[in-house]
């Protein structure tokens, strides 16, 4: 390899994440790409049916493509108590956050080549007094994303095989979206998805199909104004900057095959509009990335699954395709 290894946070230590990290590592140890887990090294060692014995401390990424063959390396920060699998708590909620603190300093600094983070409960964090909805918008916090290519903060992106999406509003109530949409943050999310399709997807002339809100895309009107009055002046305003955007198209129709062969990434106004056909098209193969950060990050396109965590059921195809998507686009941003 030509640059660091990958940092990948632990995630919920009550949840799946040291269990499909375990797995993850499994299936990429003879062909990588090498990561480094910043967390609890008791966590994974618990989660792993060989014990200890497949895990190991290192004290910096650059060990980490030594060892990783035959172990998974591990930048020790201990729990400050021990967790129970399946039963979160908010006391890991310090540890968590350090966890990715950690790990994105490691990236701003270059230590390593990008972030890959398991999996966070919200509940137990907001109890301890987490103030972002989510780790995307901490990430933009930590990382200065608004300072970075003009950006207005980071995009919340979901890719499988055949559709990418990302959003205008994240972790948002439902009854608050139409309020909180505006022509700048669609705009802004249209020119960090074509930028990002450029230069960490490949697709030098990127197509990007913008979603209405409400059914039918407003009917003219008829069914919501929003489309009229905001997101068919932010499709004209990208086009006048160069982005090939189309829509506000009806999201009932948005997601068929044949529709999707007609653009790069769609931009969805809100949460579950964006993320449901991705899950229904691929659940297993698909990832989050976050973009418009100076940092490349991934992560699995599902949560903490407290209900089967330690009982060895989780699977970690999401993850999987996590490192690798993050080490492609790391390949990308390099060349």
């Amino acid at each position: 390899m030509k640059h660091g290894p990958l940092a990948l946070t632990l995630g919920d230590p009550a949840g799946i994440g040291p269990e499909i990290i375990v797995k993850a590592w499994s299936q990429l140890k003879d062909s990588g790409p090498p990561f480094v887990v910043v967390g609890d090294y008791q966590s994974l060692a618990s989660a792993s049916v060989a014990g200890a014995g497949i895990v190991q401390r290192v004290t910096a990424p650059d060990q980490a493509a030594r060892v990783f063959a035959s172990a998974i390396p591990v930048l020790d920060m201990p729990l400050k108590a021990p967790v129970v699998a399946g039963q979160p708590t908010p006391a890991a909620a310090p540890s968590v956050v350090q966890w990715i603190e950690t790990a994105v300093g490691l990236a701003l600094s270059g230590a390593v080549s990008g972030l890959v983070t398991a999996p966070i409960a919200k509940a137990p964090l907001y109890e301890a007094g987490f103030k972002f909805p989510g780790h995307t918008e901490f990430l933009g916090e930590l990382t200065e994303a608004e300072k970075y290519d003009g950006a207005r903060g980071p995009v919340m992106m979901l890719a499988a095989p055949g559709l990418r999406t990302t959003l205008v509003t994240v972790h948002e109530p439902i009854h608050r979206v139409p309020s909180l949409l505006t022509v700048e943050k669609i705009v802004n999310a249209g020119l960090i998805t074509a930028q990002a399709l450029r230069r960490d997807f490949g697709i030098a002339q990127p197509r990007v199909a913008v979603a209405g809100l409400n059914p039918h895309a407003g009917e003219g009107g008829g069914i919501g104004r929003e489309e009229h009055d905001i997101i068919e002046p932010a499709v004209r305003a990208l086009r006048d900057l160069g982005v090939a955007a189309t829509g506000p198209h009806p999201a009932d129709s948005l997601f068929p095959a044949e529709m999707r062969e007609r653009y790069d990434a769609a931009v969805c106004m809100y949460h579950d509009q964006a993320l449901i056909p991705v899950k229904m098209l691929d659940i297993w193969s698909g990832v989050n990335v976050t973009l418009g950060l100076p940092i490349v990050r991934t992560s699995p396109d599902h949560g903490t699954a407290f209900d089967i965590a330690g009982r060895g059921l989780a699977r970690a195809d999401s993850l999987v395709a996590a490192i690798r998507m993050a080490e492609e686009i790391v390949g990308r941003r390099n060349a």
